[in-house]
């Protein structure tokens, strides 16, 4: 996905996509980075990736799983799943708000 407004800057919430990239299933931070660039647009650091896992697992929303590679997955947890459910909404929420309001403007 490409953007085409690269001039207003980064307008997303890492720990947001980071649970929409695992909402599909279990994903070490290669992948996620790969996932996250492919489906939003964003390209992440690696430093800025793994600062959100750790933000987002000491709030239980996500958790490590066992594995026997070297790189170490991750998985959403319910409570994690509430919070992205939570999160889209308001997007919406605010998503419809801006459509409606850019057109009034052209009104």
């Amino acid at each position: 996905m490409v953007r085409r407004t690269q001039e207003l800057g980064r307008f997303t919430d890492v720990a947001l996509l980071v649970l929409v990239s695992l909402a599909e299933g279990q994903k070490h931070g290669y992948k996620m980075i790969g996932d996250i660039e492919e489906f939003s647009g964003t390209a992440l650091e690696p430093g800025t990736l793994y600062g959100a896992l750790m933000r987002l697992e000491e709030r239980g929303w996500i958790e490590p799983v066992e594995s026997a590679e070297r790189r170490k997955p991750y998985r959403i947890t319910e409570s994690g799943r509430d919070a992205l459910r939570e999160q889209l909404a308001t997007l919406r929420r605010v998503e419809q708000t801006g459509v409606r309001r850019v057109a009034w403007g052209q009104a």
